[in-house]
């Protein structure tokens, strides 16, 4: 199905009618509906761009779902969503990943978020910064960032 023919869907079927239809696929899909999906239902507009938004980035993908499932779980470890973490963790092993599968890329996950305190705070650490303003490349002052 095109998203030209999921934009007549809804115009013909309407927002509220169109809202209910999209929960119970993604619930036929994934096996549950994810709490921020429960939530926009109260704005059933919301709630419709958000899931054409996400189907649009799945049909332009060339990942397949398992791939997409372990990212879904890396970055909800690495942003610390224990909501979204718990629920795509569900939802992968309905799919068959494995427990290993889903450790390997919690650990992938850890080892970017601390690559980037560290770089971001050695970053911080060498900057040069101006004493008078507190900003990196002063011209006043001459601190070249």
């Amino acid at each position: 199905m095109t998203f030209e023919d999921d934009l007549d869907r809804i115009l013909v079927k309407g927002v509220e009618k169109s809202a209910a239809e999209m929960i119970e696929a993604v619930q036929s899909a994934y096996g549950e509906v994810p709490y921020i999906f429960n939530f926009m239902q109260e704005n059933p507009e919301l709630l419709i761009t958000k899931i054409l938004h996400n189907n649009a980035i799945l049909k332009t993908s060339r990942l397949d779902m398992k791939t997409v499932e372990l990212i879904s779980i890396a970055v909800s470890a690495a942003i610390r969503c224990s909501h979204c973490l718990q629920m795509h963790i569900r939802v992968a092993k309905r799919m068959g990943i494995t427990d290993e599968e889903i450790a390997a890329v919690m650990f992938l996950a850890g080892n970017l978020v601390n690559a980037s305190v560290l770089a971001t705070a050695t970053r911080e650490l060498e900057r040069e910064v101006c004493d008078t303003c507190q900003i990196g490349s002063c011209e006043i002052h001459g601190i070249d960032d």
